[in-house]
């Protein structure tokens, strides 16, 4: 039902946006106006007003557009705005119109406490990198099953592959610690994830798609060439 909605939606739009007939002239929408039209169908469609903040959500789509040239159909979200104490990763299936994956992530230890604030892309900084990121091969390594990433933005968070930036499960990354310390353990700049949600969350996203890690920072945006 919903993918007759969503297809119904597009065909509006399209017709909107290209209109049929010589009747009158009329003005064609502009690409970033097309855009902006399907971000917020696409937003509505996935019911993901209350669940991701809808400027995190237009800044990643924004980049998969622009970045998915292997047309995966998955796109992973992590806003660094939300507190650790709040399950602030989300993992979507842009095809199927799904909500695959909603948890709790790490940020780096030098990033902040209880929130993200700093962010680097150096090595030895054990901070967090934002930006845009394609998911690589998967490994057996310190932290058990882990999934290593690209970052795909120069001077942002290009490094993170020599700085073994990854995806990795992390017993501080768990309710009961939250509940133990008022917030998530740190990492040295890897997005730790739950132990029970590692490996299926890997498993589904390795091999080619996007992540993007987003936080409201003026110097992300001085210095994004994708947004």
């Amino acid at each position: 039902m919903r993918t007759t909605i969503f297809s119904i939606a597009f065909i509006l739009l399209s017709a909107l946006t290209f209109p049929i007939g010589n009747d009158s002239p009329k003005k064609s929408l502009s690409m970033s106006e097309r855009l902006t039209n399907e971000t917020e169908l696409i937003y509505e469609l996935m019911n993901l007003k209350g669940l991701i903040d809808f400027n995190a959500f237009e800044a990643a789509y924004v980049g998969y557009k622009k970045l998915n040239n292997n047309k995966n159909n998955l796109l992973t979200i992590i806003d660094f705005n939300l507190p650790s104490t709040e399950k602030r990763m989300y993992v979507l299936d842009l095809s199927k119109k799904e909500v695959l994956y909603v948890t709790h992530v790490a940020h780096g230890r030098n990033s902040g406490g209880n929130y993200a604030t700093s962010f680097s892309n150096k090595n030895g900084s054990y901070q967090s990198s934002l930006g845009f990121y394609r998911t690589a091969e998967t490994y057996n390594g310190g932290n058990g099953y882990s999934l290593r990433l690209d970052g795909l933005e120069k001077g942002i968070n290009d490094l993170a592959r020599p700085r073994a930036v990854v995806i990795h499960g992390a017993d501080y990354c768990n309710e009961a610690f939250i509940k133990s310390t008022g917030r998530l353990g740190r990492s040295f700049g890897c997005p730790a994830l739950p132990q029970e949600l590692n490996k299926p969350i890997i498993n589904t996203i390795k091999d080619g798609s996007l992540i993007f890690i987003y936080a409201d920072k003026p110097e992300y945006y001085a210095l994004t060439t994708v947004l």
